[in-house]
């Protein structure tokens, strides 16, 4: 059963005044993955104290970052079902979890952080570690010799 919306909204705005879109669909996630050029953060978000004491709390100290995603986007786990189903497909053998986050390269998943990489962790140290993968992920591609 989905928790009431006045519940929920406090979370999801979160993630929206940094300029994070929503994709509340199945067709929203599909289309963000065949469109997805660049990087780009994906936060399956929830209302789990995980969430709200370190990843939300940590998206928003590495989105501040020289090296951070073009662009950042959220699913709600427990929320919106259908698409947070479709997100996980594109994540590969991870099993499913959340709060998580995967970094997104020119339409492919580059980087994953699973809950238990979130649960327990300050937020500065979540975010130290998105902002590594951060640089990692826009290390210019090296040249064939």
């Amino acid at each position: 059963m989905p928790y009431p919306e006045s519940i929920v909204a406090p979370c999801r705005e979160e993630l929206v005044r940094l300029g994070g879109k929503e994709l509340k669909t199945a067709a929203e996630v599909d289309a963000f993955a065949k469109s997805q050029k660049g990087t780009a953060l994906l936060v399956v978000n929830s209302v789990c104290g995980c969430a709200a004491g370190g990843a939300r709390p940590a998206v928003a100290i590495a989105m501040q970052a020289p090296n951070r995603p073009d662009a950042l986007v959220s699913v709600f786990a427990g929320q919106d079902l259908e698409a947070t189903a479709r997100a996980r497909t594109y994540f590969g053998d991870v099993p499913p979890s959340s709060p998580s986050m995967a970094i997104w390269k020119d339409g492919k998943v580059v980087h994953f952080v699973p809950r238990h990489m979130i649960e327990g962790r300050p937020p500065a140290v979540i975010a130290h570690a998105l902002v590594e993968a951060f640089d990692e992920v826009k290390k210019p591609a090296k040249a064939a010799r």
